[in-house]
């Protein structure tokens, strides 16, 4: 009390001294009344009254938290007008795996721990809390019908905010974006930043990229790079920075995607975001309490310098709805996004036959399935005459041996370096010219078919449209098969083919092995793969079958056949 007495003695004889010796400004009636105002919009959250100074402008503040839904025939959008973040995106068109009902782009899980997509990223974190926690005015609430555009905006005594959102009958929607601080600029960039609803098992949260692409450059950075030591690729970490140019860059899964398109390609940046999480190894069963980590993958894509101007698609990768969004600029490749469906390196073949069995699909059988099984047939008989020569060139070598080996012996005694044992590779050529064998004529067709099978591999790996797609007892031919009875028919028919075909090149013990060992090994690694890859080779296995058994009754066949007998009686003795 009496140290307030005395502070307060002090303060009454100065004022006397303060007026004299320093004047004070006359304050203009117009600051006086907006100094005393208190803001408008302030919730019970906010604890003390806030002041409004000429340089940051009116306080904007919701009073209470609202919601704001957008839809149309392809999606339903709910914002929250806390953040102005989306807390749901859902695809009318498709199902969820997890339970039934349409599909729900937000990863609720990852979504509460790690942020709500189109929620501002910034590399203060501090900021970014308060940017994701503000309540935002909203210029629309409740339901929505696009074409609308909305608008959220929010301002306190240092930071404003706004975030404006338009939408037509497409998947993309446009977004503009800006952040000041103190009026400085504020690198705040739009991001989708927890993966994708679609992700319900561990392999689909392993199978997510970052992609970005620049005129023909198109990115795709894994979670992890793989074991090969040529491989340029690093592993994503988060936070990371990577600027631009990019015509489009955003998260992507096995089937769907989140990327933005900005306006200036120039301008744009992209920040790569991964978190981890524990999810259930098994979400089928309820019950089960195993759980394994998994990594989550998002990005923010934006201006680091300025208003950030861009467009987000978020939806399926269908080549139909891809090749329908325009990216302008690109230079040297196609100017829309159908560069997210990624079918490899063989691509050239892939993309034709992804194409063909879409057509089969609309205009022969309307099921996936038989569609499958039609392109299977069809490839399967214009193969054939491969394997014709295939048997022809191996009935040739096979012929010619005991002379090849003759030769051999007449320069066993020389070896490799010494210059002469050169002139049997010499007589070695002469006789193959004589006989009119070609050394590389057993393998060329294999080597023909091969691209064929990663292709085809690589399509139905990336076919949105085999997703829930139903055959027979399968249910959904993109995931694998309930019963595991397309893998089972499928080693058996290995070991069917492997035993019917004459391999007269081949030793009889080794024969055996390979004969047991190849569809083993093959069973194994397709015993979780997609039922259409099942369908697939389970079918090409078994018109190989009916092939193989009609060629054996050939002159060829029977002319091979009888010198595998000859050489494994002579083996026995």
């Amino acid at each position: 009390m009496l140290v307030f007495v005395l502070t307060f003695v002090v303060m009454l004889a100065f004022q006397p001294l303060l007026k004299k010796y320093f004047p004070q400004p006359v304050t203009p009636p117009q600051q006086q009344n907006q100094t005393a105002l208190p803001a408008a919009n302030s919730t019970p959250a906010t604890v003390a009254p806030a002041v409004v100074t000429p340089a940051t402008g009116v306080i904007k503040q919701a009073a209470s938290e609202t919601e704001t839904v957008v839809e149309n025939d392809l999606y339903r959008i709910t914002f929250s007008n806390r953040g102005a973040q989306v807390k749901s995106w859902i695809l009318k068109r498709f199902d969820n795996d997890a339970q039934n009902g349409p599909l729900d782009l937000v990863n609720a899980a990852a979504a509460e721990k790690y942020g709500y997509p189109l929620s501002l990223w910034t590399y203060d974190e501090g900021v970014r809390g308060r940017l994701t926690s503000a309540l935002y005015v909203a210029s629309r609430e409740g339901k929505q019908t696009s074409p609308t555009t909305v608008s959220f905006e929010y301002a306190d005594q240092d930071l404003q905010v706004r975030k404006t959102f338009s939408f037509d009958n497409t998947y993309s929607v446009g977004v503009e974006t800006s952040v000041t601080s103190k009026g400085s600029a504020v690198a705040a960039l739009p991001a989708w930043p927890s993966g994708f609803g679609s992700q319900t098992t561990p392999a689909f949260y392993a199978s997510a990229f970052i992609d970005y692409q620049f005129n023909k450059n198109i990115e795709r950075l894994p979670i992890r790079c793989g074991f090969t030591v040529f491989s340029k690729c690093t592993d994503i970490s988060g936070g990371k920075t990577i600027s631009g140019p990019f015509h489009w860059a955003g998260p992507t899964d096995l089937y769907f995607a989140a990327v933005f398109i900005p306006d200036d390609p120039n301008s744009a940046a992209l920040v790569t975001l991964r978190n981890s999480m524990s999810v259930a190894r098994d979400p089928q069963k309820a019950d089960s309490k195993e759980v394994v980590n998994v990594d989550v993958l998002g990005a923010a894509v934006g201006n680091l310098h300025g208003v950030t101007s861009e467009r987000v698609f978020v939806g399926p990768k269908e080549l139909e709805v891809l090749q329908k969004v325009p990216v302008p600029g690109v230079s040297g490749a196609d100017n829309d996004l159908n560069g997210l469906v990624d079918f490899g390196w063989w691509g050239i073949i892939a993309k034709p036959l992804f194409l063909w069995l879409k057509w089969t699909y609309r205009h022969v059988v309307a099921n996936w399935g038989w569609a499958i099984v039609v392109q299977t047939l069809i490839i399967s008989l214009a193969l054939l005459p491969l394997r014709i020569t295939q048997m022809k060139s191996m009935l040739k070598m096979q012929r010619v041996a005991p002379q090849i080996k003759a030769i051999q012996e007449k320069y066993k005694k020389y070896s490799l370096r010494d210059p002469r044992k050169a002139p049997m590779n010499e007589e070695i050529s002469a006789l193959y010219k004589k006989e009119g064998v070609n050394p590389a004529g057993g393998c060329l067709p294999m080597l023909i078919q091969f691209p064929f099978l990663i292709a085809y591999y690589r399509m139905l790996g990336a076919a949105l449209e085999l997703r829930h797609a139903h055959w027979l007892w399968i249910h959904d031919l993109s995931a694998a098969d309930p019963i595991f009875l397309l893998p089972i028919f499928m080693v058996v028919s290995m070991l069917v083919t492997q035993k019917m075909t004459p391999q007269p090149g081949v030793d009889p013990a080794q024969q055996r092995m390979l004969t047991v060992m190849m569809p083993l090994m093959m069973g194994f690694i397709f015993f979780r793969l997609p039922a259409g890859l099942n369908l697939y080779y389970a079918e090409a296995n078994l018109i190989q079958i009916a092939q193989q058994a009609v060629m054996n009754r050939t002159s060829l066949g029977r002319e091979m056949r009888e010198m595998m007998a000859k050489r494994a009686r002579k083996k026995d003795k």
